[in-house]
């Protein structure tokens, strides 16, 4: 039993795992700073994790994963950034 419990937090944290690098660069597109301040990286990594768990248990009348809800938030931001540079 504590085996399965394990995998299973394991596997959730691969899928929530995004944040850690999607934070720093969101943060410092807002700040506009060259570099990556760790206050403003932390509160922007808590404000999507806390964004997406709201949006995965209220957002579409089903309890979702927060994996399902991280991994959309970081496609659509993915794939902001792609056409952001493509028009470079």
């Amino acid at each position: 039993m504590w085996c399965g419990a394990d995998r299973h937090r394991h596997r959730c944290s691969r899928t929530i795992s995004f944040i850690a690098l999607a934070a720093p660069q969101i943060a410092r597109r807002i700040n506009c700073s060259a570099g990556v301040a760790l206050i403003p990286s932390a509160l922007m990594g808590g404000l999507l994790l806390l964004a997406a768990d709201w949006a995965a248990q209220h957002a579409f009348g089903v309890q979702l994963s927060v994996g399902v809800m991280t991994v959309r938030i970081g496609g659509i931001y993915f794939l902001w950034l792609l056409t952001r540079e493509g028009r470079k």
